[in-house]
């Protein structure tokens, strides 16, 4: 069965950090682009940022430079580290899976910047 559970959500004030971490199971990672994606309250979801299985990267243009995508195929882990967060970052943060036809989306992990 597929699955995906984040951790390492939390409160932390601007200009903190936090590191994100997803725990895959039962998909083949190899064939998928990992992502992680996030939805604020009365906002459309939205993708932060994307690795492929060779490790190509891509970032919404607003974390650029302050949030890294990684990825441990062996541990079958994905991480996101955040560094100099800013309130507009608060939001659930979704670890995902695409692959091919299907994408697979984890409960998400609630991330709360404060001023």
């Amino acid at each position: 069965q597929e699955q995906l559970v984040e951790s390492g959500g939390g409160s932390v004030q601007a200009g903190g950090s936090l590191k994100l971490s997803c725990a895959v199971s039962g998909i083949r990672v190899s064939n998928c682009v990992m992502g992680w994606y996030r939805q604020a309250p009365g906002k459309e979801r939205e993708l932060v940022a994307s690795i492929n299985a060779v490790g190509n990267t891509m970032y919404k243009e607003s974390v650029k430079g302050r949030f890294t995508i990684s990825q441990d195929n062996a541990k079958k882990s994905l991480y996101l580290q955040m560094n100099d967060l800013e309130t507009e970052d608060t939001a659930v943060y979704y670890c995902a899976a695409d692959c091919f036809e299907n994408r697979y989306l984890g409960q998400g992990t609630q991330v709360t910047v404060s001023a």
